[in-house]
């Protein structure tokens, strides 16, 4: 058997710096995604930015990715999957605030009409002015990048020194950026000359553009409606069904993984900035009164980096790294959540130096939320990118919705003891009002049962000096007198308390996390640049194991099969690679695709009952007998075994030495 020249060191995965045109290259020769309608070229090239077709590499990656989370999350927490249409009626997100508010800003090039969004316009422009003033200073070394041109900031051919104080303003702008309005955007644009940094044009003032894709429900035309833009809606139009099937209690999480739609100004930063897109939320219903969760002594002690919305507002983006039971203690509500994103994170392989949390400032907060922090995730395309978004919804959405419908969106529960209160309450004659009001009765008798104490008080004195006038819906005044309403106290008991749930809601963009996971993935051999690596853990690897048989001859078919089938009822999926090309060219082609492990089969595995293991990284290779070896990748895959243990724990497994020697 031919063996591949592996390093007898620890593996350098830092030995070259990260070459994300390499990696660009690498995940496009191997398809695992690119440009939708490619082949057509620029003929509707603005049309489709911002859309993207995974291949079977990056399918199966990101199946891996869902297929982990629902296990993290779903399973794991006991939650409730839906499954909820995309096409939604427009009364839906007029009621949510969407149709009105779900817009970001955007700016015209004043003599091309290109138009870009504000606050990624300054971010670009400023943050290429730093760098410029970096490079001059000899604070950074200046790199080559073969794609500059392709770069909407474009470089400068001179570098230029900035002045401390500009450089500090810059940096200000910089850290409280998400927290601008439009006008105060406009106004920064006209302060620090910010222009089209591709044509070199003024840019007019921002305007709002909202998000959604609109579209029409029939054939026609007359029922507007939006694809939607996040899957939360469906959660909370079910509430009650869902509050139903979780026994009339809460707290409850219900989750939804699907397609979502948000119509970009100008989507140019790959699989983080697109117009559709794969979204896994899940909304967790709780008691307004208590947002504790019961698991929360499991994570008490883990320790996240924490950067504050009040920090950002002094202009600063110096982070916090603190537990997050003191954090809690500090009086955030979102703790737990925080920490279930994190491990999340973690076990797929994002780098935990390259995380953050960072809060939103009140500006950039949704209507909707009352708190919110950003899992963010460091890459060299979009900087710190906001991959999970965690906020508390209050009672926003289900208050809306319920007003809107009249439908009940609450939780009824019993109390420990009842409660016994006194109360005015207002009785009216309803033989009276109805001989005098007809038509309106109706509408008087809702604005009765919905006044406030106050104001009936206010009623009760009013009528001991004769009739009062009232204002019902529609801006009609009636009179009324002491024979038609009676005000008086009350005694009730109240053995039951009704509430709107709020809602704490964590929300994955699987593309962006799925990119951040590429960039952390990618290194070069230290001995051949050439030879690029994605270091996926084995729980989300689009292939699991490479079964290399080191001849195409017939006699090793029955073999192949066998171990391959075996891999198969294990859930292991692998792949065979009987091609003709060098076993070391076979391996590091896979090693290009993250695959883990590789089993090689040779003659003295037809005739010994031996095969070897390879790791990707390490590129160790491992002998022992055939179903010692399957149930050693299993268990590797599966999570139950280390490599780094498998000789502590497989005695009948030896380092391979190039022979196989081993009698069986």
């Amino acid at each position: 058997m031919g063996i591949e020249k592996k390093p007898q060191f620890a593996v350098n995965k830092t030995a070259h710096p990260f070459d994300r045109a390499r990696l660009e290259a690498l995940l496009s020769r191997r398809f695992f995604y690119a440009p939708a309608f490619e082949i057509y070229g620029g003929e509707f090239e603005h049309a489709v930015a911002g859309l993207y077709d995974y291949g079977p590499p990056g399918s199966a990656l990101q199946s891996n990715i869902i297929s982990a989370w629902r296990k993290h999350f779903i399973i794991e927490e006991g939650m409730s999957e839906l499954d909820t249409t995309i096409m939604t009626p427009a009364p839906v997100f007029e009621t949510s605030g969407h149709v009105a508010r779900f817009a970001d800003f955007m700016s015209k090039d004043t003599v091309s009409g290109e138009v870009l969004r504000t606050d990624h316009l300054v971010k670009d422009v400023l943050n290429a002015r730093l760098k410029s003033n970096a490079l001059a200073r000899g604070l950074t070394p200046q790199a080559e990048d073969p794609k500059a041109k392709k770069k909407r900031v474009k470089a400068a051919d001179t570098l230029v020194k900035l002045e401390d104080a500009v450089v500090e303003k810059y940096e200000s702008i910089l850290a409280q950026l998400d927290n601008f309005t439009g006008p105060e955007l406009g106004q920064i644009i006209v302060d620090n000359d910010i222009r089209n940094p591709v044509t070199g044009n003024k840019m007019a003032e921002p305007v709002q553009f909202n998000l959604m894709f609109a579209s029409s429900i029939g054939p026609t035309g007359q029922h507007p409606g939006y694809l939607r833009p996040e899957t939360a809606q469906g959660h909370f139009l079910n509430f009650s069904r869902l509050l139903d099937y979780n026994n009339g209690r809460v707290p409850f999480a219900s989750a939804c993984i699907g397609r979502s739609f948000r119509n970009e100004i100008s989507p140019r930063a790959g699989l983080l900035r697109v117009r559709e897109f794969t979204m896994a939320e899940i909304e967790h219903y709780v008691d307004p009164e208590d947002k504790s969760h019961i698991r929360f002594g499991e994570v008490k002690d883990t320790e996240l980096v924490l950067l504050p919305r009040d920090v950002q507002e002094s202009g600063s983006v110096q982070t916090t790294t603190i537990t997050i039971g003191d954090a809690v203690a500090k009086g955030i509500t979102l703790g737990y959540f925080m920490t279930r994103i994190y491990s999340f994170l973690l076990s797929i392989g994002i780098d935990p130096t390259r995380l953050r949390f960072r809060q939103h400032m009140a500006n950039e907060m949704a209507h909707y939320a009352t708190d919110c922090w950003d899992a963010e995730i460091e890459n060299s395309v979009g900087g710190w990118t906001e991959c999970v978004g965690c906020a508390d919804r209050a009672a926003y959405d289900l208050s809306v919705h319920s007003k809107r419908t009249g439908q009940s969106l609450t939780v009824q529960k019993a109390l420990d003891t009842p409660i016994v209160e006194e109360k005015l309450v207002g009785t009216l004659d309803k033989k009276v009002v109805g001989k005098t009001f007809k038509a309106d009765a109706g509408a008087l008798g809702k604005l009765i049962d919905e006044v406030s104490e106050s104001e009936l008080e206010k009623l009760q004195s009013g009528l001991l000096n004769g009739p009062v006038k009232v204002t019902i819906p529609g801006g009609k005044e009636l009179e009324l007198t002491a024979e038609m309403l009676k005000v008086e106290k009350k005694t009730f008991k109240k053995s039951v308390r009704e509430f709107t749930p709020n809602v704490i809601e964590p929300s994955f963009g699987m593309g962006r996390i799925l990119y951040a996971l590429l960039e952390h993935s990618f290194w070069a051999r230290e001995s051949d640049i050439e030879r690029g690596v994605l270091s996926f853990p084995p729980l989300v690897a689009p292939t699991k194991v490479l079964i290399v048989p080191l001849s195409s001859k017939s006699e090793f078919d029955p073999l192949v099969k066998e171990i391959s089938a075996k891999f198969r009822r294990a859930g292991v999926h692998s792949r065979v690679d009987d091609s003709n090309v060098a076993i070391g060219r076979r391996y590091a082609r896979n090693d290009e695709l993250g695959t883990p492990f590789g089993v090689t089969v040779d003659f003295a595995s037809l005739k010994n009952g031996t095969i070897t293991v390879r790791e990707r990284d390490t590129m160790l290779q491992l002998i022992g007998p055939i179903n010692t070896v399957i149930d050693t990748v299993v268990e590797l895959c599966e999570g139950q075994l280390a490599w780094a243990d498998v000789l502590k724990v497989k005695t009948d497994l030896r380092e391979y030495d190039g022979k196989q020697d081993v009698d069986v």
